[in-house]
């Protein structure tokens, strides 16, 4: 596979490579991995963590901390990026929100990360049951921050709106790729419409915006920053950029691997870009170093 990768000083440097050594991750172990899942098996809990193969479920949950996922493990979405299931969900489980809420505070997490699979099935696409989560977590444990990492709800604004008003420190959504592979690598969603929530969510009022964009499924550093100034200019606060891994070889091909130099080269650009925070490199993910970005 040949890699076209940029240096941090700008420079364009090709190389050839077919899994890097900056990709390598350990097995996750130790007393707190174990504690954590056994909690989350005991509880029936959903995390991202295992249903999007993360590359750092070791070191997170080693820590004590782990994304929650819920409205189930199943998406009514086929994006072909996510390793996440696609199919019809099991109806939804009105308990989930305490259940939550009782194992982040179990595991004494001080600032949890929540995300959802898409509910394209349900009228309020999922809101209620995430509105009353956040509410149960302020509830059951009053000292745990948030961040939600949320769908579009189709631009819905009343959706979008219960979220808001529960007031999580942080409201994401991943814009995921550039513009000219949207319809390619998110195929139900659309790229002006997951800008427009963004922006909408700022106008609101909320504090923190985040975002995120996989790198290595064909776009070209220039749509990157391009993407990345649409997301200024919608306010975002918080962006993510990493390098996107093929879960099966049912889903995207990764095009090439990008080198940590040009992930350093994206970081400082985001930077004068005026992002408050912008977390680049090949292992990083939405919710990695979350806790960071409430300073």
């Amino acid at each position: 596979m040949t890699e076209q990768t940029i240096t941090a000083d700008g420079q364009l440097l090709k190389s050839k490579t077919s899994k890097p050594k900056w990709l390598r991750v350990k097995l996750p172990t130790g007393d707190n991995y174990k504690k954590v899942r056994k909690l989350v098996d005991n509880y029936k809990l959903h995390t991202i963590c295992e249903s999007g193969n993360c590359p750092n479920m070791g070191e997170c949950w080693g820590a004590g901390t782990a994304t929650f996922m819920i409205l189930g493990n199943v998406c009514t979405r086929s994006c072909g990026f996510c390793a996440v299931a696609t199919g019809r969900p099991d109806p939804v489980d009105w308990d989930e929100p305490e259940r939550v809420a009782r194992s982040i505070k179990l595991m004494n997490i001080k600032h949890a990360v929540i995300t959802s699979v898409d509910r394209d099935d349900l009228p309020d696409g999922g809101s209620i049951i995430w509105s009353e989560t956040i509410r149960a977590v302020r509830r059951i444990s009053p000292g745990t921050t948030m961040e939600t990492l949320i769908p579009d709800f189709k631009g819905e604004r009343k959706n979008i709106d219960r979220i808001i008003e529960a007031a999580p420190e942080i409201i994401s959504h991943n814009m995921e790729t550039v513009k000219r592979l949207t319809r390619k690598v998110r195929i139900q969603a659309q790229y002006d419409r997951s800008l427009e929530v963004l922006r909408y969510i700022k106008m609101q009022g909320q504090r923190r915006t985040k975002s995120g964009i996989m790198l290595g499924l064909g776009e070209t550093i220039q749509e990157v920053l391009e993407t990345m100034r649409d997301l200024r200019d919608a306010e975002v606060d918080i962006v993510t950029l990493g390098q996107y891994l093929q879960p099966t070889s049912g889903h995207l091909p990764v095009a090439r691997f990008v080198h940590p130099d040009e992930f350093e080269y994206l970081k400082n650009e985001g930077l004068k870009m005026g992002f408050r925070y912008v977390e680049s490199g090949p292992l990083v993910r939405s919710s990695y170093h979350a806790e960071k970005h409430l300073v």
